[in-house]
């Protein structure tokens, strides 16, 4: 058996260049698409989007191109492989915003690119009604890779590169699903045709509900991703007086919070893991006592209940999803409100889904260690076996868990102080440190909150958080790794 090839720095760099530049080549085609609709409507920007995509797709079918032997990259290595590829992303997409309507600043449009790359959906542009039809889309497009779409270009370049595909989707998503496809890349790919079908139905739904075309493909691919940009400043809010677009809305955004292995199964005749999984089960409950308490609470203040109900539905959905939709300023509920929406930016969706936040999985092994601790305490011999989906939950799992969450946490605070380097009171602090982290989108307050945007921040505090919503889109361990010592020592 041949031996294998010995990995050298020189070979790692030539293969994550040649992983990083085929991202780029795609992304690049995928700027077509903004062309054309540029072209169509004659937007006067629409040479700077093929320029744009020339450059970029030559720039990167020379990296992915360059020969690097038959080495492999280490387990270690897909870290900085997932990293590198989400950052480069951000910094190519924000090209658009430079160089095109709304032409901001390098700052300005890196946090914009980032901000939708990750799903996050907190924005600093102002006057969103009165862009070209163009950068609208661009925006749309970038969310709906970042929630699953990116994963599955990623999978088409990697195999040629001899990388785990699995690992880099387990790296993204911190996906806990078995494995019950015979290869991780038919597994992938699978739940990009789940992504798109379900992306196709919102969208339907949408223009059915009386949306316009554009408007209905923009929000369509925004909202299946959890991701939550919309055409317009008032956000989900333009729709407002449309029940039904509510409701779809608020329908959709759950859906892309599930597992979408689940999907798959469903698709092959098992409905029965989609209902009897324990995540799923967990989440669902979850919302459904905070959309009846909310709206208890709301509705006591002089509200239509059924009104107050569709309303506190989307808006608890939407920040529970981390999708950053907003169907009207909920800050100005009172001060229970913004304390409760506080609480639910952590919460997140399913582990294997397009939601951000700490994910319920968390919550769920977090229980199971408060169970053992107590039993401890009681009986301090007594020997219990957790479990959790039916299967054996181990120790090595717990602490891991535990390191995440103290991370999460920690991170959070960082972040937080940093911001408050830059005279942001507390409540924008906190609240814009968590949401970037949990990749919700929006803050509490009256600078970014829901009715607000993140324009009037100082340069520096955008770059934090660009910094946040990148850790926090990659599960924080992933991009924190590459700042230990350790890590790149041979």
């Amino acid at each position: 058996m041949q031996a294998p090839t010995k990995l050298t720095g020189v070979d790692a760099a030539k293969i994550l260049s040649r992983a990083v530049g085929g991202l780029l080549a795609l992304l690049a085609l995928a700027m077509l698409i903004p062309f054309a609709v540029a072209v169509a409507n004659s937007e006067k920007e629409q040479w700077t989007y093929l320029t744009l995509a020339v450059i970029g797709f030559v720039a990167g079918a020379a990296l992915f191109l360059q020969k690097s032997g038959g080495a492999k990259l280490r387990a270690r290595q897909v870290f900085l492989l997932t990293s590198l590829c989400w950052l480069f992303a951000s910094l190519f997409s924000a090209l658009p915003f430079i160089f095109a309507q709304p032409y901001l600043s390098f700052v300005d449009a890196w946090f914009e690119s980032m901000s939708a790359i990750t799903t996050t959906g907190a924005t600093v542009i102002v006057g969103l009604d009165d862009l070209p039809r163009a950068v609208l889309l661009w925006r749309g497009m970038l969310q709906w890779l970042g929630g699953i779409g990116i994963i599955v270009m990623a999978m088409a370049i990697l195999p040629f590169l001899q990388v785990g595909g699995m690992r880099l989707f387990q790296a993204e998503s911190s996906d806990i699903s078995g494995k019950f496809m015979p290869r991780s890349s038919n597994m992938v790919f699978a739940i990009g045709r789940v992504y798109i079908l379900l992306t196709i139905l919102v969208m339907a739904l949408y223009w059915l509900g009386g949306m316009k075309g554009f408007d209905a493909i923009v929000h369509g691919m925004t909202t299946i991703a959890t991701a939550g940009f919309s055409n317009y400043d008032a956000s989900f809010g333009h729709f407002a007086d449309t029940p039904f677009l509510m409701v779809t809305g608020t329908v959709f955004m759950v859906a892309g919070a599930l597992p979408f292995v689940l999907y798959i199964r469903a698709l092959k005749g098992e409905v029965g893991p989609l209902y009897h999984d324990s995540q799923v089960r967990a989440f669902l409950t979850f919302l459904v006592i905070a959309i009846t308490s909310i709206t208890l609470m709301h509705g006591t203040q002089g509200r239509d209940v059924v009104d107050a109900l569709i309303h506190t539905a989307f808006n608890v959905v939407s920040v529970v999803t981390t999708t950053g939709y907003a169907s009207e300023d909920y800050g100005q509920w009172g001060n229970w409100a913004l304390m409760l929406f506080f609480y639910l930016m952590f919460v997140g969706g399913c582990t294997g889904s397009t939601a951000g936040g700490m994910k319920i999985f968390r919550f769920q092994l977090s229980q199971l260690l408060l169970k053992k601790q107590f039993s401890q305490l009681i009986h301090p011999n007594l020997v219990r076996v957790q479990s959790y989906q039916d299967r054996r939950v181990n120790d090595a799992l717990l602490g891991s868990m535990v390191a995440f969450c103290f991370m999460y946490f920690i991170l959070v605070a960082f972040i937080a102080l940093g911001l408050s380097l830059f005279d942001l009171d507390f409540l924008t602090a906190i609240s814009g440190a968590a949401s970037a982290v949990s990749n919700v989108g929006p803050g509490l307050g009256e600078v970014i909150g829901p009715s607000g945007n993140f324009a009037s921040l100082e340069g520096g505090a955008k770059l934090l958080l660009v910094f946040a919503m990148l850790a926090g889109r990659l599960e924080i361990m992933t991009v924190l790794i590459l700042f230990h010592r350790h890590y790149w020592r041979h």
